[in-house]
């Protein structure tokens, strides 16, 4: 299998666009909740129009990123031609959607109780219709590894659409202000549609980016290979289709299960708060934009399935490193929404481990993968979306947002459970479970620490100090380092004397 050292290191670059662009992202985050007030439902209208787009972009795609991979690799395919074909494909799927929704963008926008506003409609679906095919062109640059140019595109896009935002609330206000003729256009009210538009107009301009892409791209579709394809990639797109429903469903239907200005609102703050727990997400996106190359150009070489499972190992420790540095210290992530929001944030770690839960899933799908059954994952994800959907429907009445988290976690808990047991039938292999659940028993006495002292302060016991508890949380967070560190001391050794070697190396 390709060298961990290489994992590691694209893992690292495409990091700096997912990780840190997203982070980026979270200025966002504040913008909206403190410019949009709870009581409007404005973010609940963003968190629900997202969701349609997420699982739109899904449709759009149909599995095939993962599908080129597969093709692009194998000796008897020609890999221009594998790109050719998934890109083709992609582009004519998602030019056809795209000119329904301009034709029929009034009816659309009525079904989805958007009939005001049929402009949210068009707008993101030309969102979608790009970002479908640019899907394919960065699958390009990771397949030929330009990782440096999928990060300078992703980064240019968040930076786009951060000053551009910046402009529309902040700097826009005051210039209607000073010089209104100037800003005859602007209009306070309209502040969801700009976000749109601002999407839609980074999209659009991210394209360009990829004109020497599209200059090599060959036009047509070779049939026999998209035959191949499609019976390759349609369990994917099952996968793909119910997975994103467990990550969008509960937002999709909130607002037919609680409707009206009170569905916004509540989705608005379950959304803003998701926001918080979505740094789990980031780093399980990065992972999985370098892994996911890594597993399928190293699965004939002998090694590949202990490798796996170090991986595996590796993972679970750093997103539960996040999942308590997140916990440790909400008292300062909270500040990234506005406090009309922090009704939610109780629902974060819920949120975060539903995520981790999540990427443990993705790490177990390879093994239906390789072996050509990716129905499998169609299966374990439909299981657990029909979880995720039981719940919120039986009890989002009742509790509200909290049983969308609470879904979230179920639904992911039993897809990963599910082809854990399946997989180690099919295509065993050697995860070392005990050292899995020690890591996750220990963050699990870390985290039962964090709550007691909360609880204590919360009873009088013990000084209701944000200072205090930010000290003690520290406290438990370097446990949980320190011990890692100890039961990972030949790894901590390795780092460490390479990290010594590259550093003379430099003198």
């Amino acid at each position: 299998m390709p060298s961990l050292k290489k994992l590691v290191g694209q893992t690292a670059i495409y990091g700096l666009s997912s990780i840190i662009g997203r982070f980026l992202n979270y200025l966002l985050v504040p913008l909206y909740t403190y410019k949009m007030a709870a009581e409007s439902g404005g973010y609940g209208i963003v968190t629900n129009v997202y969701a349609y787009t997420a699982l739109l972009l899904v449709l759009l795609t149909f599995g095939m990123e993962t599908t080129f991979f597969y093709f692009a690799n194998r000796e008897e395919v020609d890999a221009k031609k594998a790109f050719a074909t998934a890109a083709n494909s992609v582009g004519l799927l998602s030019l056809l959607f795209w000119i329904v929704c301009m034709v029929f963008g009034g009816p659309i926008s009525g079904a989805l109780d958007y009939g005001a506003h049929p402009e949210y409609l068009r707008m993101m679906a030309t969102v979608v219709a790009l970002d479908a095919f640019q899907a394919i062109l960065f699958a390009q640059l990771r397949y030929q590894n330009k990782a440096v140019k999928f990060a300078a595109l992703k980064l240019l896009f968040i930076v786009l659409n951060i000053g551009l935002n910046l402009f529309v609330f902040l700097v826009a206000p005051s210039l209607k202000e000073s010089a209104p003729s100037l800003m005859a256009w602007y209009q306070p009210a309209q502040q969801v549609a700009y976000i749109f538009a601002v999407n839609l107009l980074c999209t659009a301009l991210i394209t360009l980016g990829f004109i020497p892409e599209m200059k090599n791209l060959r036009f047509g579709i070779d049939r026999q290979l998209l035959k191949q394809m499609l019976k390759y990639t349609w369990p994917l797109l099952l996968l793909g289709l119910v997975g994103i429903l467990n990550q969008v469903a509960d937002k999709i239907c909130y607002r037919f299960i609680v409707p009206g200005a009170e569905g916004e609102v509540q989705l608005g703050i379950y959304g803003a708060c998701v926001k918080i727990a979505m740094i789990i997400a980031m780093f399980t996106q990065a992972f999985r934009y370098a892994y996911e190359p890594f597993v399928f150009g190293g699965q004939r070489e002998k090694g590949s399935k202990e490798s796996q499972a170090v991986v595996m190992n590796y993972f679970v420790i750093f997103t539960l490193l996040a999942f308590l540095i997140v916990v440790c210290y909400l008292d300062i992530f909270k500040f990234i929404i506005s406090s009309d929001y922090w009704d939610g944030l109780q629902a974060v770690p819920i949120v975060m481990m539903a995520e981790i839960f999540m990427g443990i899933y993705f790490n177990l799908s390879f093994w239906y993968k390789l072996n050509k059954e990716t129905w499998w994952g169609a299966i374990f994800s439909g299981i657990g979306c029909a979880a995720l959907l039981a719940i919120n429907f039986l009890f989002v009445p009742k509790y509200g947002y909290m049983a969308c988290a609470w879904g979230g976690f179920a639904g992911y808990g039993i897809c990963m459970v599910l082809s854990y047991l399946v997989g180690q039938k099919r295509n065993p292999v050697p995860y070392q479970l005990k050292v899995v659940f020690g890591y996750f028993m220990l963050a699990g006495v870390v985290y039962a620490l964090v709550r007691v002292t909360s609880h204590l302060m919360e009873l009088g016991y013990l000084p209701d100090r944000t200072w205090l508890r930010l000290v003690l949380n520290t406290l438990f967070l370097l446990v949980y380092v320190g011990v890692l560190m100890y039961v990972e001391r030949v790894l901590v050794r390795k780092v460490w004397d390479a990290a010594k070697g590259m550093l003379l190396h430099r003198k």
